[in-house]
């Protein structure tokens, strides 16, 4: 796909909107994610970095957890941005009780995509199937994203292996998993966990590419999701040293690193931009210094939201919205300051946004106060 130049954005009220707590009795520290099974929306399950997933009963005044899987004795946390990274709930749990996990390992030092089952709520441990491992050069840049897309796939999110400035050139290498979006079918596994390839997928079929890739040039891809209403692919892709970026996701597309930080040539005064897609929204360290992707908002709570694409930086604690039509940029807003380190965003069966702070809390949005 071609290259785009940079859209002028024009600011407008998007609504400013306050955080409040969602579950004032309870704090988890290294939050990563928090998801929920299809169909079964009592309960709301929180992924710890260290190796745990703890569910909550999903209502305001829960104040106990129930630890769901404990893995802590598989997960590496030898490098800050390694463990339990990712969880996805087959879109089938309630019946097969399969979901999937993806973390950090070592032995040698790998990314683990497994599938685990429950039985009756119980996670039988010994049940954990590898479906893909991928060797990891350096202890960052792991991504860890994992969701079923409407389309029944599973989507894998994947950083070019680490250490500044992708040294191994895996960013622009398609015969490498790394530095990618993966796209997969696990409907079904196979007795050894074998995965198959999409026959739609952009590069099945190509031998000089792998047939996983959906999309590629992208350096550490933390956190994408869905438009529950579109099925659009939005992720955020964090920068070097100089700009985040926010990026709508299309199949084959590359985003251009190590060749591009966001609308800008990456230690080059020039370069040719001939085959890149260019990010939707850039931000330089003014405002941040690691963006953390969001969703688009389908909740009934903020009529000023809807439709727009909601994003945060886990440095500034900054949350913004933007709204994207036609191919343009049509609105963009600071719609939140605080002090978090904001680590994920979840959305609610009810298609409302949570934000997940690595210290500790879950907090939910609300219309901002207008009182002086």
């Amino acid at each position: 796909m071609p290259a785009t130049e940079a859209a002028e954005v024009r600011p407008t009220a998007l609504g400013s909107v306050d955080l409040v707590p969602v579950f004032p009795a309870l704090a988890f520290e290294r939050m990563v994610g928090m998801q929920y099974p299809a169909g079964d929306p009592s309960r709301l399950y929180v992924v710890l970095q260290e190796g745990r997933i703890v569910s909550v009963a999903n209502h305001a005044n829960a104040d106990s957890h129930r630890v769901f899987l404990d893995i802590t004795d598989r997960v590496s946390r030898a490098g800050n941005e390694e463990g339990l990274l990712g969880l996805a709930f087959d879109p089938q749990f309630l019946d097969s009780g399969h979901f999937y996990v993806y973390y950090s390992a070592a032995g040698p030092r790998r990314s683990i995509l497994s599938r685990f089952t429950a039985v009756g709520g119980q996670v039988d441990h010994a049940s954990e199937l590898v479906v893909l491992e991928v060797g990891q050069p350096y202890s960052n840049h792991n991504g860890g994203e994992i969701a079923f897309g409407p389309d029944g796939f599973l989507y894998v999110a994947l950083g070019d292996g680490g250490r500044a400035g992708d040294p191994m050139g895996h960013g622009q290498n398609k015969a490498t998993l790394l530095g990618s979006i993966l796209r997969i079918d696990v409907a079904p596994l196979d007795e050894q966990g074998l995965y198959s390839v999409p026959p739609d997928n952009p590069f099945a079929g190509d031998p000089q590419a792998r047939g996983e890739i959906w999309a590629w040039g992208l350096r550490n891809p933390w956190r994408f999701s869905f438009d529950r209403l579109t099925g659009d692919l939005w992720t955020a892709d964090v920068g070097q040293n100089l700009y985040e970026e926010i990026d709508l996701i299309l199949p084959g597309a590359n985003y251009g690193w190590n060749l591009m930080e966001g609308f800008d040539c990456y230690g080059a005064s020039d370069c040719s931009r001939d085959g890149l897609t260019l990010p939707v929204i850039e931000y330089g360290r003014e405002d941040g210094c690691s963006v953390t992707g969001g969703y688009v908002y389908r909740g009934s709570r903020l009529q000023s939201l809807y439709g727009a694409y909601v994003y945060g930086d886990f440095c500034s604690g900054k949350i913004w919205a933007l709204r994207y039509e036609a191919g343009s940029v049509t609105a963009h807003a600071l719609i939140a300051d605080t002090d978090l380190q904001i680590a994920s965003f979840a959305e609610g069966p009810d298609g409302e946004l949570y934000v997940l702070s690595f210290t500790g809390r879950v907090y939910g949005f609300s219309e901002a106060d207008s009182r002086g």
